[in-house]
């Protein structure tokens, strides 16, 4: 039977620009190619630059995870200078990027990837007594009420009445991939609605102690936060008052509301769990240090590596391991594009050799996108919060492997369940309920140095450029939601020489590299993955977005004239 060929361009509900070419064969996914179309460029951005500038222009480099890129970069200039940073400093920088897991993790779910299970016109079918039943049984969130559902099934009624689904426009609704019963629908559709506000609320934590968000204020050499419990222009006791509750909150929503939607709404699709494997090799490079960051053995998250889904060993990491390749990307390498480069020694030099735009096919290209190929050891990895809960369960973390056999027993699947579309999307949630309780432990431990009279927050020493070597190097490690992340930097006579950034989506969906390894939204959608309607690949969509896509910032596509603004090609 011959292949259709398959073009999904773009992949909405992400950050950035992806677009998925794929063939499929007798209702599976045969073949498949991720392509970024978007170049930016930010590593040519720093060079010649201050190193103290660095962060607030790496943040840059995505509008939605602005904070861990700052404190990648930050980790890396640190490291470069050899500065080590005050306990409270550590343990804010810790909440910031806390707040954020959290944020960014409940905001995939609900309003980026839930609807790849949920239909949201099934809701209307739903009886709202038998829904906040069904709710009811799952939490005692005080919401979930026959009043609430009757009102969110009246607004969504008006919505599609109006003939506009307004924020729901463009999904593959009534697709017979779809589950879940009219109740459960209704159930994620009104919690769907109450994390845009929820979220808003809770990441004010960043303007708390940054300043602002997006783009909070960092600093080398810790927080640019000072703290005085009886000054109004300082962290004072109001603040941390108002900090506490914003925790509570998160952490009442996480346990309430999303654990136990994910584990409702994974029951109805089991047979997801053997769906979307993919690589089999997982890298995280550990996150959430107690102490300071260079302490490996103070990371709350360790690191490590998984190979062949094998979790009775796990191998170590090792920076000097990561190489970028180009052999699939529009770059040019000064020692030719199937050569590897640490990045410290990483080259920037944009060549796009593809065809004119618009594009009809890039997969008969050899070079089809703008990401790398990096790769550990030359294996290619994947990287998130499966790669986290994976290295941590065969670490022997006990709060991890708790949590993971709670999900498990729950829903009656085995450990290799993990390896799969699925297991994504329930790593993600059980890793978001363990941070929402550290945040209260981060919380407890800066007040009590705070009481105990410590209130510094940043360090002085080394700031001076008269203080730093001729030539340095070095490099920040931060396992991010998405995955892993590390800045890579060189200063020379006080300015960047060379600055690199491996951001978790340049693993997850890189192409081909030399060797013909495919990154790892490639080999998920080839790994015993169905697409049932080649002109509706709502299964293609779930696989990818279970990884949360990060191509390059933020950016959300909404057509008010009701203009085409996804086009799906088959043939």
């Amino acid at each position: 039977m011959a292949r259709t060929k398959l073009v999904v361009d773009p992949i909405t509900r992400i950050e950035g620009h992806l677009r998925i070419e794929a063939q499929a064969e007798n209702g599976m996914v045969a073949d498949a190619w991720a392509t970024c179309t978007q170049f930016r460029g930010l590593e040519l951005v720093l060079q010649g630059r201050d190193p103290r500038d660095a962060w607030a222009f790496a943040q840059r480099i995505c509008g939605v995870c602005t904070v861990v890129h700052a404190v990648a970069s930050l980790r890396a200039v640190e490291d470069a200078l050899d500065i080590r940073i005050p306990p409270n400093a550590n343990t804010i920088r810790n909440m910031m990027v806390g707040m954020q897991f959290i944020q960014d993790h409940v905001i995939h779910f609900y309003h980026l990837h839930a609807l790849d299970w949920v239909d949201v016109t099934s809701a209307l079918k739903a009886d709202p007594a038998a829904a906040a039943a069904l709710a009811q049984s799952l939490s005692p969130w005080p919401n979930n009420s026959t009043a609430f559902y009757k009102e969110v099934q009246h607004r969504v009624g008006t919505f599609v009445k109006s003939g506009q689904l307004g924020i729901f426009t463009n999904g593959y609704w009534g697709h017979p991939a779809y589950k879940l019963p009219p109740e459960a629908n209704l159930m994620a559709v009104a919690h769907y609605l109450e994390a845009l506000d929820w979220q808003r609320d809770i990441i004010r934590l960043h303007a708390v102690f940054g300043g602002k968000n997006p783009h909070p204020n960092f600093v080398v050499g810790g927080m640019a936060s000072a703290i005085n419990l009886e000054d109004t222009a300082t962290i004072n006791a109001e603040r941390l008052t108002d900090v506490r509750d914003m925790i509570m909150r998160a952490k009442r929503f996480v346990e309430q509301v999303y654990w136990p939607d994910v584990l409702a709404v994974a029951s109805f699709y089991k047979d997801w769990a053997s769906i979307g494997g993919g690589l089999g090799n997982y890298l995280c490079v550990g996150e959430f240090p107690k102490t300071d960051v260079r302490d490996l053995s103070s990371l709350y998250f360790p690191r490590g590596i998984i190979l062949n889904k094998d979790l009775s060993k796990v191998h170590p990491y090792d920076q000097q391991g990561v190489q970028e390749f180009i052999h699939s990307a529009w770059y040019e390498y000064s020692k030719g594009s199937d050569a590897g480069l640490h990045p410290w020694e990483g080259e920037t030099k944009p060549s796009y050799t593809g065809p004119p735009t618009p594009w009809k096919y890039l997969q008969d290209e050899r070079k089809y996108t703008w990401m790398k190929e990096p790769r550990y050891d030359g294996k290619a990895m994947e990287v998130g919060p499966l790669a986290r809960m994976l290295v941590a369960y065969a670490s022997g973390h006990e709060e991890v492997r708790a949590i993971v056999g709670e999900a498990l027993g729950r829903l009656g699947v085995p450990a290799t369940a993990l390896f799969s579309t699925l297991g994504r999307v329930a790593a993600r949630a059980a890793e978001t309920v363990l941070i929402a309780r550290l945040m209260e432990t981060w919380y407890g431990e800066l007040v009590t140095r705070i009481k105990g009279g410590d209130v510094a927050t940043f360090t002085g020493d080394k700031w001076d450029p008269s203080q730093w070597p001729k030539e340095a190097k070095g490099y920040g490690y931060m396992d991010a939601p998405r995955g892993a992340l590390v800045h890579w930097v060189r200063v020379a006579d006080g300015k960047i020489a060379n600055y690199q950034a491996v951001v978790p989506s340049t693993w997850n969906a890189s192409g081909r590299d030399p060797k013909g390894q495919m990154g790892a939204y490639e080999a998920a959608l080839t790994d015993n993955h169905p697409l049932v309607d080649p002109e509706r690949p709502i299964e293609i969509l779930r696989t990818v977005h279970s990884f949360d896509p990060c191509m390059a910032c933020g950016v959300h596509v909404l057509d008010a004239t009701g203009r085409t603004v996804t086009e799906v090609r088959a043939q």
